[in-house]
């Protein structure tokens, strides 16, 4: 549309150049009163004349000339008289002919660059192959609507013939070029995105997305325009088709295979897991007895220490008396007394030395049974005369004095004794308590090293030292 401004030099009316269409993508400016195909008055500007350019528009002034075809780009906003000085492309092409006011012949188009066109599209059915049956056709509709718009004007330009330029034809190429598009990739997309041809309307959102990934530069390349959205309204199958209906079945089919073959599959994990976690638990049940069992027979152990000690402090009596009886029978070392009898003195000093230590030990550890460890209190008299007479039978040590002093020693966190003197000297030669050993009697602080207690330094200084290596 051409507005009337005064008039110039030659009496002319001045031209301001704008468009005031409110929804366009291409318009082309014609002065007030020429029609298309007119004359060449259509394109022509007055020297003087004004050009009004608004935000997110572009002014294309294109120059004819007989060797090609020149443009002038101008963006908005812009409202200034056309001088050559803001045309580039005009201050070369006008001469002395044209500064009095001569109109020049050019062209203008606008160019919407901040409107969005919006295009719906129907794509009619099609078959599309499912790739596990490939020789199964479904027929498949697709329906929806894209938006665009011009973002790179001279890509634009050099695409399409600005002269004329018919909207609607425009977009029945866009619509066309999208149908193919969207044809396209539909028809690929259960091989190529594993989507079986019977989801394909549960799907819709995957497929818009895919769709709109492969439209939009090939919209560009093709039609520069910007695709900024696509949305697929529609995807529709014909399930009255024979295709569907063979597709369905095979399908379906395939479907309960694969659930029924999933579900054997977990009753035997949860079987397999059964039987494992009860094969866990009966070794964890075997290991508790056998720990518990283990600790009842430390615990048993601790508690009768001292019968312990007793038992193998009597075994080893019985060896060596055996031992020395052995020796006895064999007449090693024995003397002639003459009429016929002999005497052993080696076998009756280590008989001798034995008994007493043994006595000894007997005595000590019959003390401590007693003692120590609470024995029954209500044994007859009858049985401790049995007992002490069978003592004083087998190896009779001498009773220790009443003023004796006795020491109380520490083994394995529990305390055993007290045991006299003669009782921890036999027990240092067997080895059984050393100098490191922890001893206590009355009137002392608390527990010591027995090798640092005056009364026992003596026992530790009889005690042979290690034998010499072989």
């Amino acid at each position: 549309m051409g507005l009337f401004g005064n008039k110039n030099k030659d009496g002319g009316m001045l031209n301001v150049i704008r468009c005031d269409e409110p929804e366009y993508l291409i318009w082309k400016w014609r002065p007030a009163g020429q029609d298309v195909g007119d004359s060449k008055r259509e394109n022509s500007i007055r020297w003087g004349s004004s050009l009004r350019v608004k935000d997110g528009e572009v002014a294309v002034f294109v120059y004819k000339q007989k060797d090609g075809t020149m443009q002038d780009f101008i963006e908005g906003p812009f409202d200034e008289t056309i001088k050559t000085a803001n045309f580039p492309v005009l201050s070369g092409i006008v001469g002395a002919a044209f500064g009095g006011g001569t109109p020049f012949q050019a062209e203008v188009y606008f160019i919407n660059m901040a409107g969005v066109n919006q295009i719906r599209f129907g794509v009619p059915f099609f078959d599309v192959f499912d790739p596990r049956q490939m020789d199964v056709g479904v027929p498949v509709a697709v329906r929806g609507a894209f938006t665009f718009k011009i973002t790179d004007y001279r890509a634009f330009i050099k695409l399409h013939r600005l002269v004329n330029f018919d909207m609607e034809e425009f977009k029945n190429q866009v619509k066309s070029g999208i149908t193919k598009y969207v044809k396209g990739v539909v028809t690929n997309i259960p091989s190529n995105n594993q989507i079986p041809v019977v989801q394909l309307e549960r799907s819709i959102l995957q497929v818009n997305d895919v769709v709109y990934g492969y439209v939009k530069p090939r919209m560009t390349d093709e039609f520069g325009v910007t695709v900024s959205s696509m949305d697929i309204d529609a995807i529709e199958i014909d399930k009255t088709s024979e295709g569907y209906k063979a597709l369905k079945e095979i399908t379906a089919d395939i479907t309960s295979q694969t659930i029924k073959a999933q579900s054997a599959i977990n009753l035997q994990n949860m079987q397999d897991m059964q039987q494992i976690n009860a094969e866990n638990m009966e070794e964890t049940l075997r290991l508790n007895r056998e720990e518990h069992q283990r600790a009842q027979e430390y615990q048993t152990k601790s508690a009768n220490f001292g019968v312990f000690q007793t038992e193998k402090m009597a075994e080893v009596g019985i060896a060596g008396a055996n031992a020395l009886g052995q020796m006895g029978a064999n007449g090693a070392m024995n003397m002639d007394m003459g009429g016929g009898s002999s005497l052993n003195p080696a076998a009756m000093m280590t008989g001798m030395a034995m008994g007493g230590a043994i006595g000894s030990n007997m005595a000590g550890m019959m003390n401590n049974m007693m003692g120590g460890i609470n024995a029954t209190p209500n044994m007859g008299m009858n049985q401790m005369n049995g007992m002490n007479g069978m003592q004083s039978g087998m190896m009779p040590p001498p009773p220790p004095p009443s003023n004796e002093v006795k020491f109380s020693i520490a083994v394995n966190g529990q305390t055993l004794g007290p045991y006299g003197m003669n009782e921890l000297s036999a027990m240092a030669a067997q080895g059984q308590i050393n100098s490191a050993t922890k001893v206590w009697r009355a009137g002392m602080q608390g527990w010591a090293d027995a090798g640092t207690v005056a009364e026992l330094q003596s026992i530790f200084a009889q005690v042979p030292p290690p034998p010499p290596a072989p």
